[in-house]
Order: structure tokens, then sequence, then C-alpha cells
């Protein structure tokens, strides 16, 4: 028979050793344990399948482990979960990718941020350190195709603090956030604004979670917000600390000199010492080491990083990472912030060359979401662009400098939004593919709205070879299957992407990188 509540509730190392007897079950398992430990009726166990079950109930499962297994009461007390061990209890999926790759579930939610009340400005006196100092990560497999989510088996369990590494980081998110709040722009902030901690969204529906700003800007509403750790920081928390059962506590979690940091990040980091961060930024640091090159041609970048000019398109994108100090084109820091690099490169006239692709999208998936749950919202709320500018000169690109840039709240929930509501739209109600035949051969069109009928976004070809099934069957275009994406209708059509204009582009860069 399960042993119920057997540790010590002053110490995390007790605390973690009793949840690590949750490995290799199911909430399922935790119920049975439960009712059979207590002797207790089929019926109670039955009422807390019900109430515990519910796919709709947010924190559920957290909930189930919470009362079930470690023995405490649900309450509104904004201290730590275990609060004389300093340790909050996470319960946070996990998912299998198609390749096998281990990827976070969803962002970790932290704790409410508060417009009603003035804000800690500093970090380690703030409400939200306590909440993250020392996590207790419960990882479950969420397999939508059990359906019961019960039957989630729980896979990971491990005390978890962020790095050294990271904490200057966050802080500086912290910080960024707060400012925005303090003055009075809380309905601005957007999650792509900061590297590992965000500020995500909560509430239903916009409507519902919106709310004045009373301390520090009555007059106008925004949406209710939580400190969160960024899906993409979960996620290599998850592949880098917990899969490969790799401690990071350090003596400023808890006054315990016994523990200390111990980082392997497998992934190389742009920061090889933490101390370059004491007076800077992140942002500013990779900044100032691009920067540095401002001037230099390709041809002269290839030969100062002994790499082979080439002129193709990965070059430019590869002598990004060689100037920030990274052998590979992957990067620690830009792994945890999901940082995605753009090499643009600038005619002599100073246009752009192309307009900048965003991952591919499936039209089944695109007519069955609601915008705020939609894989774009998703990908450009929580994404942070590097750009980094060329300029051609004769026969080759000059080094013009970079930026960092995410897409700004408005223009992703109003512009753009209409801008995928009408693709969806279209492609839900009335997808037209017409076979013209030219001189050369044929080209097949579509009603899709094109560039011009969106500032920001349009959609466009993301394969080399094209490939359509048109309404009687009939096969055209130069490429299989694999280069084209079923339509809710059945027919096929080459896969698509969404793209982000390059007057759009052009038009939120720094000056100083066009002229």
């Amino acid at each position: 028979m399960k042993v119920f509540r057997d540790y010590d509730e002053n110490c995390p190392l007790s605390i973690e050793a009793y949840a690590q007897g949750l490995k290799g079950h199911t909430f399922h398992d935790v119920i049975n344990w439960f009712f059979e430990s207590y002797e207790t009726g089929r019926k109670d166990a039955s009422n807390a399948i019900e109430l515990f079950g519910n796919n709709y109930r947010k924190g559920g499962l957290g909930n189930l482990l919470e009362q079930l297994y470690f023995g405490y009461d649900i309450n509104n007390d904004s201290s730590a979960d275990f609060k004389f061990a300093g340790v909050e209890l996470k319960v946070t999926p996990y998912e299998i990718k198609k390749d096998g790759s281990k990827r976070a579930g969803e962002r970790l939610v932290l704790t409410m941020i508060s417009y009603n009340e003035p804000v800690e400005p500093e970090f380690y006196k703030s409400h939200l350190w306590d909440k993250c100092r020392l996590l207790l990560l419960v990882y479950y497999l969420r397999d939508k195709n059990l359906g019961d989510n019960l039957m989630y088996q729980i896979d990971y369990v491990k005390l978890f603090t962020p790095p050294l590494a990271d904490l200057k980081i966050i802080e500086d998110d912290y910080k960024y956030i707060i400012d925005k709040i303090a003055a009075g722009k809380a309905h601005e902030i957007s999650e792509g604004d900061t590297m590992y901690l965000g500020a995500c969204t909560k509430g239903a529906t916009a409507e519902k979670s919106t709310v004045p700003q009373l301390f520090y800007n009555p007059d106008v509403k925004a949406r209710k917000r939580a400190f969160c750790f960024k899906n993409s920081y979960m996620t290599t928390v998850l592949n880098d600390y917990i899969v490969e059962d790799i401690t990071t506590f350090h003596p400023v979690c808890k006054d315990d000199e016994k523990r200390f940091l111990k980082d392997a990040i497998p992934l190389e980091s742009i920061v090889k010492d933490d101390s370059v961060l004491e007076n800077k930024t992140f942002a500013e640091y990779i900044t100032e080491k691009i920067n540095a090159y401002i001037g230099k041609t390709d041809v002269e970048l290839c030969e100062i990083f002994q790499r082979e000019y080439n002129n193709n398109k990965a070059q430019w994108y590869d002598l990004v990472f060689k100037m920030l100090g990274i052998k590979s084109t992957k990067a620690a820091e830009f792994q945890k912030a999901n940082i995605v690099v753009k090499a643009i490169r600038l005619k002599p006239d100073g246009k752009m060359v192309e307009s900048s692709p965003l991952p591919p999208f499936s039209f089944k998936q695109l007519v069955s979401e609601e915008w705020e749950d939609s894989s774009l919202y998703e990908y450009l709320s929580e994404t942070k662009f590097l750009f980094v500018v060329y300029q051609q000169e004769d026969t080759h690109y000059v080094l013009k400098g970079c930026q960092l840039w995410n897409m700004p709240y408005n223009d992703l929930n109003v512009e753009v939004q209409e801008g995928w509501t009408k693709i969806k739209d279209t492609s839900a109600n009335g997808l037209v593919l017409s076979k013209k035949e030219q001189k050369n051969g044929f080209v097949i069109e579509n009603n899709l709205p094109k560039k011009k009928d969106n500032r920001i976004i349009h959609i466009r070809p993301h394969s080399q070879k094209s490939f359509y099934v048109l309404d009687d069957g009939e096969i055209c275009g130069s490429g299989t299957y694999s280069d084209a994406d079923q339509l809710p209708d059945g027919r096929w059509m080459t896969k698509q992407s969404f793209w982000l204009n390059n007057d759009y582009v052009m038009s939120v860069l720094d000056v100083s990188l066009t002229k």
C-alpha cells in the first residue's frame, strides 16, 4: 500500500525524493493509491475522477497531485506551495515531436501581475522570485490520442532553479516588464518583448480578461497578464536539465552552502563569462559583438572566420553566429529566448531583396484555429528576431549592423489578425484553384489574398517544387505529395507559409541600417 505524505516539509530534497515516486505512473494511479490507502468508497474515487479529469479545468492535474499526493489543500496563499521549504510545485506537460525530440507543452505560468498596486522594482525582493527560486517540476507526457488526461504518464520529477547564467537575463526581463507597467503601458506589453521571462495573457477571451490599470493608468484598460517562463525556455530546461538530470542548485536559492551550480548545457553559449552582463543587457552584448564588424564585406568576414565563400543564402546566416563566437548555428541563449536570426540583404539602392519567410502552416489546422490559439499568433507573439543587415556594394555585401526586434502588440492584433482572418475564411469557404494555360505551359492561380492586401503579411509557396491535385483529380506540378498540403476539402496545394512583407520589415528597421 502506498505511504502518503512521507516527506519532511522543511526539506526540499525530501520533498523531491517523495515526488520521485510519481515517475512512471499515471494520474489515475494516484487516485487509486489515495482511495485504497484511506479505504474510502468507490463512489469517492469516481467523484475525484470526474473532478480532476475534466479537460476544461485549468490546473486540474496539478490540483490532483496537491491534494491527493502531497496532502495540502488548494488555497489563495501567495507563498510557495511548500512554504517551509520554499518550494513551488509545477505540474506541466511535455510533447514528443514527429522527429522524436521533446518540447515543453506550454509556457510555465508563475504568478499573476497586479495592476492595482505598485510593482516591486527589485527582482530578488519580488513575489515572482519567491515563486520561481526553487521549482519542483513534474513533467507528464501529453498524448491527446489517449482521450483521458488522467491516463497521461508522469515521466520526470526534479527540483529546478534558473542557472546563474540565466538569472541576469531573467532579471532584465523583469525590469523591462515592470517599467512598462509603471509607465502605464501594460496594454502595450507583448510576450516577444523579453528573452526568457514573459508576460502572458490570462483569460478566456480578450474582452473578458481586459481590466483597468488602476494604479498607474486607470483610464486605459489592459489584458490581464502573468509572469511566465516562455515555452522556448522551458523546452531547454526540459531537455538540458530535467531529461539529463542536471542539478542547478546554487546558494542564492536557499541558505545551503552545500548546493552548487552544475551547469552543463550542451549547446554553445554566446556569453562565456557571466560578468560581461554586470553592466549591460544581453541584447546590448550581442549587438556590440556584431556591430564590431560593421563595414566588413562578406568576403572579409569569411576570411576572418575561415569560412568558405560560396555566395549562397546560408552564408550570411552562418556569419552571424561566427560573429557571436558560435561555431555552429545554434546558441543556447537563442534557443531559450526563441530568438530567430534573419539575415537581410539590401540592394545597392537600399531596397530589400525579398520578403522574409515564416514557418509553413497546414490549411486543415488553419481553418480550425481561433486567432489567439493560432500557430501564427503563437509564433509572432513569442518570437524575437535578430535582424542582421547586409547591403550590396559591387559584387559583395557589406555588414550594416543588427537589431533585435519583436512585433508590436497593435501590429499583431490588428493588421496581422485581419490578414490571417481573411486567409482563413477564404481557405474554409471557397478556395479556388484554376489552371491557366500559358505559352510555356500552365500556371495554377488561386483566390487567396495577395501581398498588396495586407501591410504586414502574405502567404506564398514554401516549396521549390509545385504540386496540386485539382477538383477533377488532375495532378499538376513537378513535385510530389511531400511538397504539398491537403486542403480541408481533400484537394492538394503546394505547401504555403506566411511571409513578412519586405516593405514592412524595411519600415521597422533602424534608420542607421538602411541609409
